[in-house]
């Protein structure tokens, strides 16, 4: 396979940036200033959305190291799933009850999280919200978002795979299948990876005259502009979402596409489905680096477990994010607000990587364990 490194490099300002001072109801001035920093010691509340991948354990380092750089102090809280929506609530508006000088936020669900950022608007608690964004939240309540362009990432996934899989597609006689596994339906990054897949892998079937029709979880079907018929589409993206964030579930929804015989790919979009596509394998043991061979699987973020599949072959490759650059940018962002400085959202950067570049420079460093 051609080597593609795809960076996501579009970091700088989305929006207009916002300004205001820190933490309204959050204590006296005397209690700040323990922290040491020229501009006081601040402290910010985190909510993640869960310690169950090392993904949010990278994110942490990135937190940690601005903190002590800062001289600011940091609480992170998290669920222990990632679809323990309503936990992460709780800890949200638990957050918000410290009066905390500011919060740094990664929604599980960006719909939930509404009411309490109109409370930690009410209380002039800024906002900043990382790895996902809150699309509808009450103006003013999120001063900026530090995230991946998701369907950027996604398109880089998608293009990857196309070029192992395309001359499959264009000698095929009979439908194909190409699996993706989603996590969830309610996240903001996770949907816009998800069709930034979708989108580019249709795109590219398209330009090459075959027909595609997306199936499977109603979300991402009814996201899909222009789509085909399944009855008589060439290609079939088939979009599978478990019914909880668990490797086990995930590699559940993933056998069930693995075992079809017209499967010639399949796409884990984060961490906990990539590691169940790769879970599912251990029994059907069906992946490979080419159609004629198996089924091409493609993961998404790193960790141990994607690492090895990488290096090894059983996957042909990744998209890494930056977790910990999002978690130091975050933090960051949240001190410049207290400063009074003028702030905007930030894209961060992400990477596809396989067995023969994981080891370069600008690479290996967000491959995290």
């Amino acid at each position: 396979m051609k080597k593609k490194v795809l960076a996501v490099l579009l970091g700088g300002c989305m929006v207009a940036g916002l300004v205001a001072g820190c933490g309204g109801n959050s204590g006296d001035d005397a209690a700040k200033s323990e922290g040491g920093s020229e501009g006081g010691g601040y402290h910010f509340e985190v909510v993640v959305k869960s310690f169950q991948s090392t993904y949010w354990q990278a994110a942490l380092q990135g937190i940690e190291a601005a903190q002590e750089e800062l001289g600011v102090t940091t609480n992170a809280t998290g669920p222990n799933a990632e679809s323990d929506i309503a936990d992460q609530v709780n800890m949200l508006n638990n957050a918000i009850n410290q009066n905390p000088d500011g919060i740094a936020l990664a929604a599980c669900d960006q719909n939930s999280v509404i009411e309490s950022l109109q409370s930690a608007l009410d209380k002039e608690i800024p906002v900043v919200c990382f790895d996902t964004g809150v699309p509808d939240a009450p103006e003013g309540s999120v001063y900026a978002t530090v995230v991946t362009d998701n369907e950027a990432a996604g398109a880089v996934a998608a293009e990857n795979m196309y070029e192992v899989i395309k001359d499959t597609i264009a000698n095929a006689t009979e439908p194909v299948r190409i699996g993706e596994v989603n996590q969830d339906a309610t996240a903001a990054n996770i949907i816009g990876r998800g069709m930034g897949f979708i989108n580019k892998m249709k795109e590219l079937i398209e330009a090459d005259g075959k027909t595609v029709a997306v199936i499977g979880n109603q979300l991402y079907v009814d996201s899909v502009e222009n789509n085909g018929d399944e009855a008589s589409a060439d290609v079939i993206i088939e979009v599978a979402v478990p019914a909880q964030t668990t490797v086990e579930l995930s590699a559940t929804e993933a056998a069930n596409i693995m075992n079809k015989d017209d499967t010639i790919a399949i796409f884990g979009s984060n961490q906990v489905t990539a590691e169940g596509v790769l879970t599912a394998n251990q029994n059907l043991n069906v992946l490979a680096a080419t159609p004629d061979e198996g089924i091409v699987g493609v993961g998404f973020d790193a960790g141990a477990t994607l690492k090895a599949a990488v290096a090894d072959g059983t996957l042909i490759g990744a998209v890494t994010q930056a977790p910990v650059d999002q978690g130091r940018i975050a933090i960051e962002t949240l001190y410049k607000i207290c400063e009074g400085e003028e702030v905007s959202d930030v894209t961060t950067d992400s990477y596809w990587y396989d067995a023969e570049n994981m080891e370069d420079e600008n690479i290996a460093p967000n491959l995290y364990d």
